[in-house]
């Protein structure tokens, strides 16, 4: 073996597909950091590089927040970086190269092969290619379908050639489970009008329930086909976060933002926060007016997350189903977990332990960051004496890749906006993905003598 030969090995050898996930990210991120920079993408003066880098990495990370305006600070030709990103973002850019290799009659890579199994599937198939047709295909369809519907509404504001835009934009940003708006305060303009509401909670709800589970409900549909254990955990958990959040937050807000609107505007403004926040970021009300128990809700929510194999962040809807089974199970005394005369594999049940408490290790390191680099005081006046609520709420944001802020994330000096921005990185790519990938493959699991502890 020559040495072009050992190199290729080596670097074959270090680029495991976790890795490889990681850095396909952070490229796409710097590029379009350096793309936003530019003086094409501003509206008037250019953006710091932390600023351009935070729009960035939240459009990459189908986030939402935002420390601009991205209707007035940014161009045309920004605005359309920052929809090329959160597209490429949402479905990841090896996706994109799957398909490329496909159309060049160039066979998947094992690596390529074992990301698009880990990214979309939950049992190993054969067909990878036509799966990332097809996610393609539902893709562009749910969001030529909201583009018609949201044109429908927008052409009744502006001319025919900006409201179409407008429809492309908040069709792609809804599907992708970003939250990115034109509008300054994103869709408060448009509280209580059905066509708005209803296109783009569809987006968020088709866009986050994940690829596979439409395309079993399609199947189901079509051919009668059996649901599996995981599509139907997903749409069981889905539906009763959406309904319970919605309840919930109709409850808590009758005496607050709802006071004194129609009880049909109330429940679609509860509806659309129970949506939005399992990782959109849109808004038809005012997020920093809310009561303590709505941010709350809204928190838990923005925790959990979407659905595997969708555009969400979060722990995602199947890890808080186990975590509730196994305390379940526990309670009644059973050591293994049982979900529709199915038994869920320890291994999913160690690795959904270590995702959920690896996740609420990274919000409370990134908060703590927030508040120790904030210097203990509120950005804002009106928040002076909340300001722990404020940063906890933004870096549960973050990591959820939702975008729903209580109105600091402007205001945060630029070691809080990094300190975002790596929250925004590690809730996209998922925790354990961020420390397996400092690991080389094949170490060996060494096993020693037991020894017993005493615990609770």
């Amino acid at each position: 073996m020559d040495k072009a030969d050992r190199i290729r090995a080596s670097v074959s050898r270090h680029l495991t597909p976790p890795r490889i996930f990681l850095l396909s990210f952070v490229l796409l991120i710097l590029i379009g950091a350096v793309l936003l920079r530019t003086p094409f993408a501003v509206q008037r003066d250019r953006l710091s590089f932390v600023d351009a880098l935070f729009s960035s990495a939240s459009a990459v990370c189908v986030t939402g927040l935002a420390v601009i305006d991205i209707g007035k600070d940014l161009s045309l030709a920004g605005q359309i970086v920052t929809l090329c990103l959160f597209q490429i973002g949402g479905l990841g850019i090896i996706t994109f190269s799957v398909v490329l290799f496909g159309l060049m009659g160039r066979g998947i890579s094992f690596k390529g092969r074992e990301f698009v199994q880990t990214t979309f599937l939950h049992t190993p198939r054969r067909d990878l290619l036509l799966i990332v047709g097809k996610v393609l295909q539902v893709t562009f369809l749910s969001e030529a379908a909201g583009t018609i519907l949201l044109y429908l509404r927008f052409s009744q504001d502006y001319q025919p050639a900006a409201a179409l835009y407008r429809a492309v934009y908040h069709a792609v940003s809804a599907f992708n489970n970003c939250g990115y708006s034109l509008f300054s305060d994103s869709l408060n303009s448009y509280r209580g009008d059905w066509i708005v509401n209803l296109t783009v909670m569809g987006l968020i709800v088709l866009g986050g329930i994940g690829f596979i589970v439409l395309q079993e409900v399609l199947a189901w549909q079509r051919e009668g086909k059996r649901l599996s254990l995981h599509s139907r955990l997903v749409l069981l958990t889905s539906g009763v976060l959406i309904l319970a959040g919605a309840v919930f937050c109709y409850l808590f807000e009758a005496d607050n933002v709802l006071r004194g609107v129609a009880w049909q505007t109330g429940l679609l403004d509860s509806l659309f926060l129970s949506i939005t926040a399992r990782t959109a970021g849109f808004t038809t009300v005012d997020v920093g007016g809310l009561t303590n128990a709505t941010i709350l809700v809204l928190m838990v929510l923005m925790f959990i997350g979407a659905s595997p194999g969708s555009t969400g962040g979060g722990i995602k809807t199947t890890s808080f189903t186990l975590l509730m089974l196994m305390i379940w199970n526990r309670i009644r005394g059973c050591h293994e977990v049982n979900v529709f005369n199915r038994l869920i594999p320890r291994e999913i049940l160690g690795r959904t332990i270590s995702i959920i408490f690896a996740s609420a290790f990274s919000i409370c390191l990134i908060t703590s960051v927030l508040l120790f680099v904030g210097g203990g005081s509120s950005l804002l006046p009106e928040f002076s004496r909340h300001f722990f609520v404020e940063y906890l709420f933004e870096t549960v944001s973050a990591f959820g890749t939702v975008g729903l802020s209580m109105g600091i994330t402007a205001n945060l000096s630029d070691p809080q906006k990094l300190a975002v921005v790596l929250m925004m990185f590690a809730g996209r790519v998922g925790p354990l993905t961020l420390a397996f990938s400092w690991y080389s493959a094949g170490k060996k699991d060494i096993k020693y003598a037991e020894e017993s502890v005493m615990v609770g």
